[in-house]
């Protein structure tokens, strides 16, 4: 199946907590570090979530935004280091590809965005994604 969404990242479950309809996913990346997912219960069900099982994140690249340093305060749980390798600018929206540890990723941000944080290839950025915004497959 070929998917529009721009973010794979391959890692392993490292625990499932679950609720009455929602559970969140806690996956070890490829690269080590972890990322959380909120998804159905019935997904869980359905991919037979359980730790250890192989699974890809995927993220649509909307749905990352972009600092350029470590953010306090804010209930994103998804924080990820990197570095920042392409900036493609549109007439309204740029797309930013970002490395990190064991992967890449793609963030589509304003171009007013890039322009206010100085971003180009060499930037150090910090990837923040809201749980609620990270789907699993399984890998």
């Amino acid at each position: 199946m070929s998917l529009s969404i721009r973010n794979h990242i391959p890692g392993t479950v490292t625990s499932v907590t679950a609720g009455e309809v929602m559970a969140t996913v806690k996956v070890r990346l490829d690269g080590g570090q972890e990322l959380t997912a909120a998804i159905t219960l019935e997904a869980v069900k359905d991919l037979g979530l359980t730790e250890g099982s192989a699974v890809r994140a995927l993220v649509k690249a909307t749905e990352v935004a972009l600092a350029t340093g470590a953010v306090d305060g804010l209930s994103i749980r998804n924080r990820l280091p990197g570095t920042v390798t392409d900036v493609a600018i549109g007439g309204a929206m740029a797309s930013v590809k970002v490395t990190v540890v064991g992967g890449e990723l793609t963030a589509a941000i304003t171009k007013e965005a890039v322009t206010d944080l100085g971003l180009s290839a060499g930037s150090s950025v910090v990837a923040l994604i809201k749980s609620t915004e990270v789907s699993l497959a399984g890998a």
